[in-house]
């Protein structure tokens, strides 16, 4: 069954208090060549039959209107996994 894969991240000009911890946590590390981590969502959608403009399209809906809150995040990717 295809799945089609939701990617949402924090706007960029809000903070991102755990991204900037992973990243902290890579300076104690010693990790380097990083200079910011942000952290956000990935969603799974299963689903059943073949992916059609219209499910795309409800994906779009939900992914807008269910999996994200629009004042602090943006969908940033929405595409189709076989």
């Amino acid at each position: 069954m295809p799945t089609i894969v939701v990617d949402v991240m924090p706007k960029p000009e809000l903070l991102d208090p755990q991204g900037k911890a992973v990243s902290g946590a890579f300076a104690r590390l010693g990790v380097e060549g990083f200079s910011d981590v942000r952290i956000g969502k990935r969603f799974e959608l299963t689903v059943e039959g073949e992916v059609t403009d219209e499910i795309l399209a409800e994906a779009r809906r939900i992914a807008d209107e269910v999996l994200s809150n629009s004042v602090i995040e943006d969908v940033v990717g929405i595409e189709v996994a076989e």
